[in-house]
């Protein structure tokens, strides 16, 4: 297929080689080496605007984009939302700390985390976060603790498991009954617990936060999770005579990593969710709350890819090919996790056709090591530039140091022009911390 099809940011130039953001990928390997993360700025400003202006339309009373860091945490990024007049959610006092190492305004940072430690929330209230999500009675109960230790108030949301099955892959569900994540809806803990985190010394409950997952392609999950909230947030109006006047519906918005996946467009997303928001509060009587959204995924995936070197090509007869890469489960364990589909594309053979089926397989010592299987390509060779396409999102940021492999370098590319970002790791900086 066309990888244009995958992304704006990819096409194919004169040589046959895939490029992004206008660079060829063939050259950006032998400049940096490979494995190698690319990401195309430009792609990445044009979703945060998408998303901010669509708010924009969609909520005239107040609406706040916040870039879910966690599918992709590094300086470079924190900068780039913070240029585009975004907010970020972060789920760590790693990623806080690196958000607020490039300046970026605590107050527009959302906390998260099902299990925040004493040491994270007395960071966070320390720096002045935003809004401390809290997700759980002991996390609830650990805030207050911690605030009135320091002094402060902290501001917070209550994570709400509004029970919504949104018809992705089980690992990736998080707002149905049977999650770790949340106050549960269902039994009636979450109306409880709301008439606590009222009487809690040193909390301040600013609203409600929900997440009902993530690759969501039909926009009614959206629709469904935003009547459930509304009409949570009515029953709570009705008990404790309070209207609570911030909701954050989080993201989950779906991309396309292969020609099967259909999403909707930003906008569309958006504008129905919004419909059918207004309608709940309008049947209600009940004012139009400030609505945050958390897109991640959706922002980066498709901005970025990963190049690989073929090593070799392993044909066994009326079995399987293999084509072995650089790089694998260390750099981009998706697969390994939850048989996360992608498209792969021969770099140096773009204008090719796809003909042959192979399966990817990485360098660690680890059967499972595989990126992609049953899979087509174009013919594959020894020294061969493989892309893997839509890396931008939870790749980096879940690369681990497996078989001590050093993490690969990030580039930034856009307009025809390349940076590093984060540099890659030599051997030496593998070994730092050993003692």
């Amino acid at each position: 297929m066309n990888p244009h099809d995958i992304a704006s940011c990819l096409s194919v130039n004169e040589q046959g080689h895939l490029t992004i953001g206008g660079c060829d990928t063939v050259s950006l390997a032998a400049t940096y080496g490979t494995p190698l993360y690319v990401m195309d700025e430009v792609t990445i400003r044009g979703a945060l605007r998408d998303f901010r202006e669509s708010m924009e339309v969609c909520y005239p009373n107040g609406g706040t984009v916040a870039f879910a860091s966690k599918a992709c945490s590094f300086k470079e990024m924190y900068r780039i939302v913070k240029d585009e007049q975004c907010y970020v959610d972060v789920v760590s006092g790693g990623e806080l700390y690196t958000a607020l190492s490039v300046g970026f305004p605590a107050e527009h940072i959302l906390f998260h985390g099902n299990n925040k430690t004493d040491a994270e929330i007395r960071f966070a209230l320390e720096s002045g976060v935003g809004r401390l999500v809290a997700d759980n009675p002991a996390d609830l109960r650990r805030i207050s603790r911690v605030a009135v230790q320091l002094g402060k108030t902290a501001a917070v949301f209550m994570r709400i498991t509004p029970g919504i099955d949104a018809h992705t892959h089980d690992f990736v569900k998080t707002g149905q009954l049977d999650s770790k994540f949340g106050f549960t809806l269902e039994n009636g803990e979450a109306l409880e617990e709301v008439g606590q985190a009222l009487s809690l010394d040193n909390i301040e409950l600013k609203g409600l936060h929900c997440h009902i997952g993530s690759q969501i392609f039909d926009e009614k999950p959206f629709e469904h999770a935003a009547q459930v909230m509304l009409s949570f947030m009515d029953n709570i109006r009705s008990r404790y005579g309070v209207t609570l006047m911030e909701l954050d519906v989080g993201g989950g918005f779906g991309i396309r990593y292969t020609k099967n996946d259909r999403p909707l467009a930003i906008g569309d997303y958006m504008k129905r969710a919004s419909n059918a928001l207004h309608a709940v509060c309008e049947q209600l009587s009940y004012p139009v709350p400030h609505i945050y959204i958390e897109p991640g995924r959706s922002v980066v995936a498709s901005a970025g890819i990963t190049l690989y070197t073929v090593g070799g090509v392993k044909h066994i007869p009326d079995v399987r090919t293999y084509v072995s890469v650089d790089g694998g489960m260390a750099d981009n364990p998706r697969y390994a996790l939850y048989q996360a589909e992608y498209t792969a594309v021969i770099a140096n053979k773009a204008d090719q056709p796809a003909d042959t089926v192979v399966t990817i397989a990485g360098r660690c010592c680890e059967s499972g090591d595989l990126l992609q299987e049953h899979t087509p390509l174009q013919q594959a060779e020894e020294e061969d530039i493989l892309a893997v396409l839509a890396t931008g999102a939870y790749n980096y940021s879940m690369a681990s140091h497996y078989n001590r492999l050093p993490n690969p370098a990030v580039v930034m590319v856009g307009n025809g022009g390349s940076r590093v970002v984060v540099k890659g790791e030599t051997y030496e900086d593998v070994i730092r911390n050993d003692i």
